[in-house]
């Protein structure tokens, strides 16, 4: 049997880790077909012609997928508050100025860039911009992949990005740039990713997903308690960072679990309000449309670790 898994190259999912420790297959029972994708759409876009049977994905693109009739549902998370803000040094951020509304304001008649339309992050900065009175004022350009955004910020296309720690990190090694505003700010508790299973998948194989998801934790505690032996793992699997760079990414917000929380739920429901207003869903979309807890509450019956943090030495 294999299984095809989509994932992104955000290197604190743990997708990367998994890939890097080269167990999976065996603790999985089957052969694992690991597919890299530049955006969370894109993936949506894979399990609507049947390409995929798990992924990673930011639950604003699966949203929209199950919105318009893809067989897909959340079967677990990974990370909450997984979007920051970064700019040029010349920028104010937190704590010089105290809110998103005040610090977006310095942007009016710039560019801002994030990755994909409809992604996690395209879709935090747009409501955003919305509650600070913006839209019209600053041009979102968007990019097929994350590293797309360092090299526009590089490049002086941009002022400022919207996107992952990885990329608000990049930013300030690679662009010159310093973060402007931290995860906690921007949407607190926000679904960062999850693992987002085929519908049909999950009701022959629930066996096999079971398997994934306890590799899954396993790997987001190592994250957490052991980060400096996972961020060495991380860049030797990936070849283009080194070992503090993921360690510094995973100290920007170190929130890591599997579990489905009630805030993680909620967190979740309150994007269906921006995306049916910006036009990437015309319907309500209920928690039972997005969620299937069947199976993360055999694998994680115990207290969610988001508040825990990652081990410091």
């Amino acid at each position: 049997m294999k299984i095809r898994i989509g994932h992104l190259s955000t290197f604190y999912h743990t997708a990367i880790l998994l890939m890097a420790r080269g167990d999976g297959a065996a603790a999985v029972g089957a052969d694992i077909d690991w597919r890299l994708f530049g955006t969370g759409p894109e993936i949506v876009n894979a399990f609507e012609n049947g390409e995929l049977d798990l992924a990673y994905i930011g639950l604003p693109p699966a949203i929209i997928g199950i919105a318009r009739g893809v067989g897909i549902v959340c079967v677990a998370g990974g990370h909450m508050e997984g979007t920051v803000m970064a700019g040029r040094t010349r920028w104010k951020g937190f704590p010089e100025l105290r809110g998103p509304e005040t610090i977006l304001r310095q942007f009016a008649g710039r560019k801002i860039g994030v990755p994909g339309k409809g992604s996690i992050h395209d879709v935090i900065l747009r409501e955003n911009l919305a509650t600070a009175g913006l839209e019209q004022d600053v041009r979102v350009v968007n990019y097929p992949w994350a590293d797309q955004v360092t090299e526009a910020m590089a490049r002086g296309e941009i002022e400022a990005a919207f996107g992952t720690p990885a990329l608000g990190v990049a930013i300030r090694h690679f662009a010159g740039g310093k973060l402007l505003m931290p995860a906690s700010m921007l949407w607190p508790g926000n679904p960062s990713y999850g693992i987002v299973a085929g519908r049909e998948f999950l009701h022959k194989h629930p066996e096999t997903i079971r398997r994934f998801l306890f590799l899954h934790e396993e790997a987001e505690a190592m994250l957490r308690n052991d980060p400096r032996g996972a961020s060495r793992m991380i860049a030797k699997e990936t070849g283009v960072v080194d070992e503090a760079f993921v360690l510094e990414t995973l100290r920007v917000s170190p929130r890591y679990c599997a579990q489905l929380t009630e805030g993680y739920i909620g967190s979740t429901l309150r994007f269906i309000g921006p995306l049916k207003r910006l036009g990437f869903i015309t319907r309500d979309v209920s928690a039972d449309e997005i969620f299937d807890l069947s199976v993360i509450k055999e694998v994680h019956p115990e207290k969610d670790h988001y508040g825990e943090g990652i081990r410091e030495e």
